[in-house]
């Protein structure tokens, strides 16, 4: 297959994937498509010029075409014409740039610190930080996205309104129990990452492909947490060695100023990076899953096979089960990775048999530790237990349909992959959904408030 075919292939086939368009209608797009192409390669464009051309040509002719050729034009095909030796031109009134972002991270950061001005500190008042630490982390991103999508006023209004529900749901039950507060802790910055990610997709909400690049958005986001984390680490040691041979004491400036307000400045800039540099995450995401993925299911078999050669698998230790639902959690995030690094034309191949081999692994780890929870409730329903169930249902639900469409996706059915794609992106909402759950409805329920 020539490189034009092959690139004509990808557009179709992500056409294909559309809601409500019918292969004819994608037939006669094709036909317009290819109409273009043939005008332009005589006009003197080589075929990637004129495959970039056709593409936008053909968006503002047909409304089908039209979101594929905004959203993906750029961030697809940008080194078919750039050839990866230079960056894009930005256009006039593009938000894309650096000095935006920058102000965007201080204002972040200028936030964090809001508290002090009514006497909260990070040293005294820890409680009301480990509650309120991803509504005032994250707020300055859901800012910057909406501001740099140009967000729709109801968008901006949406947005706003779950921050202020979230501020409230944080701190409504004050009942000194620590479950409460390490549980609210866990699922109240799950629910503030969603309410970014209606943030990133604004209006578009509804769509799969929406919720996908969003999916595709977090991943990035957390490669470059880490390397700016790494990084941030490093200065602060830095910082705290050199004030420390001066003889000064670093401690309260790097606890109160630094690490804070450092940390929520950091995740503006690492939003402004995903967005910036995309095509250098886009040609990692697909070692990274592969790299990984296999490890983890090779860890995910270990931690079976440790489970069964102790002899107890009905009654396993308390500590042994929040490590197994971590690495659920880690299970149903790397099929989510995986989805969004997984090319639209890619076929059949030994990587789908590892991601099955790691939802199945994972699918009976967590029966495993379903089953020893609902064993110790026979003593009784508690906050903590109720919690873990819910989460496990959860879980359960979305690895065993998972599982099933990846089995769908090796006997190569067609159309298991979208599929796939829309289950994942529709249990967004139930991640929210239960993690206010946990922080609004149980407290009560249990006498916690």
């Amino acid at each position: 297959m020539s490189d034009i075919e092959h690139q004509v292939t990808l557009w179709r086939d992500h056409m294909a994937k559309r809601a409500g368009v019918t292969a004819e209608e994608v037939d006669e797009l094709e036909d317009h498509l290819r109409g273009h192409l043939e005008q332009l390669e005589a006009s003197g464009l080589n075929e990637d010029e004129a495959f970039l051309v056709a593409v936008k040509r053909l968006g503002s002719q047909h409304d089908i075409a039209r979101e594929f050729a905004r959203e993906n034009s750029q961030r697809l095909w940008k080194q078919l014409v750039l050839d990866g030796t230079e960056g894009p031109t930005r256009a006039k009134g593009d938000r894309g740039g650096w000095l935006p972002a920058v102000l965007f991270a201080v204002a972040g950061a200028a936030l964090v610190k809001v508290p002090t001005l009514f006497g909260l500190t990070l040293t005294d008042d820890i409680e009301f930080y480990v509650r309120n630490a991803s509504l005032l982390g994250l707020a300055a991103v859901a800012a910057y996205l909406l501001w740099r999508h140009r967000a729709p006023a109801a968008s901006v209004i949406s947005v706003a309104v779950a921050f202020g529900v979230l501020a409230v749901a944080a701190n409504l039950f004050d009942s000194g129990n620590t479950d409460v507060l390490a549980m609210t802790a866990l699922h109240v910055p799950i629910a503030v990452w969603i309410v970014v990610g209606l943030a990133y997709v604004s209006a578009r909400w509804r769509e799969t492909e929406a919720r996908m690049d969003f999916l595709r958005f977090s991943g990035e986001f957390v490669i470059y947490m880490v390397l700016i984390a790494t990084a941030g680490g490093i200065l602060v040691g830095l910082v705290g060695a050199i004030t420390e041979l001066a003889g000064y004491d670093p401690s309260g400036f790097l606890t109160e100023w630094l690490i804070p307000c450092g940390a929520a400045g950091a995740v503006v800039i690492a939003a402004w990076l995903v967005e910036a540099k995309q095509a250098v995450v886009e040609n990692m995401a697909p070692v990274l899953a592969r790299t990984f993925t296999p490890l983890f299911t090779a860890a995910f078999l270990g931690l079976i096979a440790v489970v069964i050669a102790s002899g107890n698998v009905a009654d396993l230790d308390r500590d042994l089960l929040i490590a197994c639902d971590a690495v659920l959690v880690v299970a149903v995030a790397l099929v989510l990775y995986n989805l969004t690094a997984r090319p639209a034309n890619a076929r059949h191949g030994w990587f789908d048999w590892i991601q099955l081999t790691l939802a199945g692994s994972a699918l009976l780890l967590n029966a495993i530790a379903l089953a020893n929870i609902v064993a110790r409730i026979t003593d009784g329903w508690t906050f903590n237990r109720a919690v873990v169930v819910g989460g496990n249902v959860i879980l359960l639900v979305n690895l065993a349909v998972s599982a099933w469409l990846l089995i769908q996706t090796v006997r190569e059915r067609a159309g298991a992959v979208p599929r796939l794609e829309r289950w994942q992106t529709a249990f967004i909402p139930v991640y929210a959904a239960w993690s206010l759950v946990v922080v609004l409805v149980l407290p009560p329920l249990f006498g916690l408030t």
